[in-house]
């Protein structure tokens, strides 16, 4: 019994391994095709392959077809990748297999980059992170653009690589040589991806400078995949924020929650995003919608950040400092604590808007009481400072020591209405250029099928009415004929 359970189970594995074995060949030819017709999209649909085919991918069988495409025609970049690829997943002293067909870049590099997932996945960083390196040096040599969506994945797993082993730090000099590589090359996708890596790596130190004039002087890609721009975008929004440039920061991060989508597989983006998203808008005097707090996927992540905007709403400046002192350790995982922590005279012009609109006259003490002062002083300078700002419309009598708002004003007859569509107009104005833009026009190798089939059409027509002026002919020498005999 147990003899047939174990020959049971070796079938099985067999038919997995044939099957695992014919999934890698197909790939192969998806890239072989492509580089034939120097066409990506077949590049993209062997990558697409990858995510199933990671889940059951055995060592052995990849080892087994990264040998076989070992020869001695291979280059020198490519034989050196393949033989340390098949070497490190147990491939004793890989040799030259007996195969002369020469091993093309792509399907080395498509190797290479299963190759990493394999060790990602056994947890062998170490090694995977050394490897990564010969595979980046091996992909920047090469310079071939057909590249572009293979390169970015492998030096995105580099980078990752690094990170788990807590040396980020170490892959910044080799990120920046393939940026530069990337940009004379003209390999948009890995330059998104470099591009994205490298803010990354600065926010891990917190650089914030050096992250804002690598964003200065370098262009991201206007055709790059949008999940790559969903997280420059992000990237970008936390270093304006950092940086005071609170407007941007809100047009960048509200773009990303829009460029990224809304699957349960990016849900852990979403919350990331969101969190900053929320800040932000308090910071810019905003109060976040209550429905977006109520979204399944936010609710429980942004409680902290919902109690949060309640304190700033209300501006009750003890409940604000509680909200915080009770969630610090959570906002200090977020890296928000900093920004939260200038949310302090937002609370308290709220909370002087608020009472500026429930009394029409109110002294200092009373403003010193509401908003948990320090002094009546601290009060006075508080409420210069709004009027200053233009928070509120009132005046302050130093002498009788009291706050005396103005009447309020019909809000159509100031221009924020103007301001409010002007925003709105804007933002479909821009959505429609980016959708303009993304739209996609098949190339110019049709117009040829076009112009033969115009060819062949034009033939047809000509046989046509040739056969029609042959039958006239003969139709007419029929007629001649029978008048003949007639007469």
């Amino acid at each position: 019994m147990a003899t047939t359970e174990n020959a049971t189970m070796e079938v099985e594995a067999t038919a997995e391994q044939k099957q695992e074995e014919l999934h890698l060949a197909r790939n192969v030819k998806f890239l072989e095709r492509g580089i034939a017709a120097a066409e990506v999209h077949y590049t993209h649909r062997a990558l697409r392959t990858i995510f199933p085919l990671r889940k059951r991918l055995q060592p052995g069988v990849l080892a087994e077809t990264i040998a076989a495409h070992i020869s001695k025609n291979n280059s020198r970049g490519v034989a050196d990748c393949l033989r340390r690829a098949a070497e490190s997943l147990g491939q004793a002293q890989a040799s030259d297999s007996t195969a002369t067909k020469v091993c093309e870049p792509e399907v080395c590099l498509f190797l290479c980059l299963l190759v990493q997932l394999c060790h990602l996945d056994h947890n062998e960083h170490e090694r995977g992170a050394q490897l990564s390196d010969l595979f980046v040096e091996t992909a920047l040599d090469l310079q071939r653009r057909t590249l572009d969506p293979i390169v970015s994945r492998i030096i995105f797993y580099y980078s990752r690589f690094f990170e788990v082993t807590g040396r980020l730090a170490d892959a910044r000099p080799m990120l920046l040589k393939a940026l530069q590589a990337a940009t004379l090359t003209n390999m948009k996708e890995t330059k998104a991806m470099v591009l994205t890596l490298l803010l990354r790596n600065y926010l891990n130190y917190k650089l914030y400078d050096q992250a804002e004039r690598l964003a200065a002087r370098s262009s991201f890609p206007a055709d790059a995949p949008n999940n790559l721009l969903a997280r420059y975008l992000y990237y970008m929004g936390r270093i304006e924020a950092v940086q005071l440039n609170y407007s941007q920061a809100q047009v960048h991060l509200l773009e990303a929650t829009r460029k990224a989508p809304s699957t349960p597989a990016t849900a852990g983006f979403q919350q990331t995003v969101h969190k900053i998203y929320v800040i932000v808008e308090l910071l810019m005097g905003n109060i976040p919608e209550r429905s977006l707090f109520r979204t399944p996927v936010l609710k429980k992540p942004l409680q902290p950040y919902f109690e949060l905007t309640q304190a700033v709403r209300v501006g009750d400046l003890s409940q604000f400092q509680d909200v915080v002192s009770r969630y610090q350790d959570q906002f200090l995982k977020d890296q928000v604590l900093i920004l939260i922590q200038r949310l302090r005279h937002n609370v308290i012009k709220a909370g002087i808007r608020s009472i500026s609109v429930a009394y029409s006259r109110i002294s200092l003490r009373d403003i010193c009481l509401k908003l948990h002062l320090d002094s009546e002083e601290d009060a006075e300078y508080i409420v210069a400072k709004a009027i200053r700002d233009g928070v509120i419309d009132a005046t302050i009598d130093h002498e009788k020591g009291f706050v005396k708002s103005a009447e309020v004003h019909n809000v159509y007859g100031t221009s924020d209405p103007q301001h409010a569509f002007d925003k709105r107009i804007t933002f479909c104005l821009g959505l429609y250029n980016e959708s303009v833009k993304s739209m996609r026009y098949p190339g110019g190798d049709h117009r040829k099928e076009l112009a033969y089939a115009d060819e062949a059409i034009k033939r047809e027509r000509e046989l046509a009415q040739e056969i029609e002026n042959e039958e006239y002919d003969s139709d007419s020498d029929a007629m001649d004929d029978a008048t003949d005999e007639d007469l």
